[in-house]
Order: C-alpha cells, then structure tokens, then sequence
C-alpha cells in the first residue's frame, strides 16, 4: 500500500480523506497494563465493546491487533489520546503517538488519535447504568472505554461534526 495508508494523524478530515467510503474500523485505549478494543460496522453507525489484551512487548501486541484486523476487515484504527484537562499533551500522550507511529507502520493502516478525555468516566456510568457489578466493569471498563473513544471518533466521521 501507498504511505497514505499509513497517516497517523488527530485530524479527522485529514484522516476521513485516506479511508475508503465505510469499512470496519478499530478503537483502542491503550493503558500501562492493558489494550482496551472496540469495532464499529463498515456504515460507521456504532462501535462495540471487545475486548482487552494484555499488554506485552509491541511485537506480542501488533500481532494480537493483526489478528483482529485479518478477522474484522479492519480499514483503519482510531486510538485514545490522553491529553490533561487543558488540553495539553504529557509523557502518557507522547506515548500513545509513538505506538500508532509504529502501529500504523506495522499494519499498514491509517491512525486517527482521539482525545479520550473523560472516556473511561463515559464507559463507567454507562455500564453502572446497565446495573453491572463492580467486578465485571474492571474486566471489561477498558473495552468500554475503547468503544466511547471509537463512537466519538466514527460519530464526527460519519456526521461530519469535525
């Protein structure tokens, strides 16, 4: 594929431009233990929780992310970025830009960074609002959390609310 593909960007419009017209994409929340994923249909209309991968050495992640993009006809990944309450980018969000570098590279996908700002908090009070125990929304807040990300992200996409 052409390095197009490859665009690791925080702007949808720029990103918007290098995907085909719908196709499956992938949301990810990365954390310091744990890689929380979602799905959305190709029609970009809503994203599912999935699920949440250990995290291990990037060569043991890619190839459990290359998996599900074989499985799902991934066209492309949409990745939490977290940025402080005002906006500015630290360690953590510098981190998250060098792994979708390499991801995009690695895949050969496009990666739009979206700013995760209170997704896990959006995930939490959805998943108490569907009576879930403590203990199932700490298995499942990242995948959670991945899907709110990804929503915000296909939602702007597909509405053209950039």
């Amino acid at each position: 594929m052409d390095g197009g593909t490859r665009i690791v960007t925080d702007n949808a419009l720029a990103y918007g431009d290098v995907l085909p017209d719908g196709g499956a994409l992938l949301g990810l929340d990365l954390g310091t233990k744990t890689i929380g994923v979602a799905t959305c249909d190709a029609g970009w209309r809503y994203a599912t929780a999935g699920k949440t991968i250990a995290r291990s050495k990037f060569t043991k992640d890619c190839g459990a992310l290359r998996a599900i993009v074989a499985e799902r006809s991934i066209k492309g990944v949409v990745i939490g970025l977290p940025r402080n309450m005002d906006g500015s980018e630290g360690p953590r969000a510098q981190a998250s830009r060098a792994y979708a570098r390499n991801l995009a590279q690695s895949l050969d996908l496009p990666v739009l960074l979206w700013d995760e700002r209170w997704s896990t908090s959006s995930a939490e009070s959805a998943m108490i609002g569907q009576d879930m125990s403590r203990a199932k929304r700490a298995n499942k807040i990242d995948s959670h959390a991945a899907a709110v990300i990804l929503q915000g992200a296909i939602d702007a996409l597909a509405g053209g609310g950039l």
